[in-house]
């Protein structure tokens, strides 16, 4: 992977949500929850879809605090409008675990 450099970094906005909404994604090619997540007052909230099914059921996930990236542009899957990228790194079989902060923070809260 190329070297980026410390002002690329800076141009990728992650900020931390909170969802606040979790519905089934049976459209999706793979199993995915389309997921409303709440970034605080600043940012309003936005929607993701979420290929978390293997480490994540429903009624769990509302409440949770996770981070993503929200300046990329919208992304069409399916017939869902993706706003946000919600970040997740692979467990040992290679599933979504989220990345979550470990104690509450406010939300819109931008990673540095």
């Amino acid at each position: 992977m190329a070297a980026i450099t410390f002002d690329d970094f800076l141009k990728v906005d992650i900020r931390v949500g909170q969802i606040i909404a979790v519905e089934p994604f049976p459209e999706a090619r793979k199993p995915a929850f389309k997921l409303t997540i709440d970034f605080g007052p600043e940012m309003g909230t936005k929607r993701s879809s979420a290929q978390i099914t293997a480490n994540y059921k429903l009624d769990e996930l509302v409440g949770q605090r996770v981070l993503a990236v929200v300046n990329f542009p919208p992304r069409q899957i399916g017939p869902f409008m993706s706003q946000v990228l919600t970040l997740g790194v692979p467990d040992d079989n290679g599933e979504v675990m989220l990345v979550r902060p470990d104690r509450d923070v406010p939300l819109g809260g931008k990673l540095y």
